[in-house]
């Protein structure tokens, strides 16, 4: 049997896989680092995260995995706008472009897809602090998994 660690560090059998409450919503990483969804429709996305002690790397400023894991997410979510509940994708190319170091408050995404080709879809998003001054740009490419069912999306694009 294969385990599992929790959050306390003790090992639990790998018997199940979470639920989301809901087709947008949060998978469990995304929650241990505080993500918050403000809202994702029509093929875009806006999400923040506060800036917290545990989410700084060495010099005290805001760890960039914390600030992609937070675009990659508005993207995704972006995404999810759009598609069927349940439809299987993932991440397959992501670039981030650090511009101004974030030492504290809030950081926010706003994401945005541009028209699918086929199953893969074109997303970015900007981070910006509480100032609205620009963090971080971000872009990424997701595919939808084949056997997975495509909605016309032209009322969209």
């Amino acid at each position: 049997m294969r385990y599992l660690v929790d959050e306390n560090l003790q090992r639990v059998p790998d018997e199940e896989q979470f639920t989301l409450d809901s087709w947008i919503d949060l998978a469990p990483f995304e929650r241990l680092i505080g993500l918050v969804i403000e809202r994702a429709e029509a093929g875009q996305a806006v999400l923040h995260l506060p800036f917290t002690v545990k989410l700084s790397q060495g010099g005290g400023v805001m760890h960039g995995g914390a600030l992609t894991t937070l675009a990659d997410t508005a993207v995704a979510m972006a995404i999810k706008s759009l598609l069927p509940e349940g439809t299987r994708f993932a991440t397959t190319e992501l670039s981030s472009r650090f511009l101004a170091p974030l030492l504290a408050g809030r950081v926010t995404a706003h994401a945005r897809i541009s028209a699918p080709e086929g199953r893969t879809f074109s997303g970015e998003a900007l981070l910006t602090d509480e100032d609205g001054r620009s963090i971080m740009t971000f872009s990424a490419i997701f595919k939808v998994a084949k056997g997975s069912p495509l909605p016309d999306l032209t009322l969209f694009f």
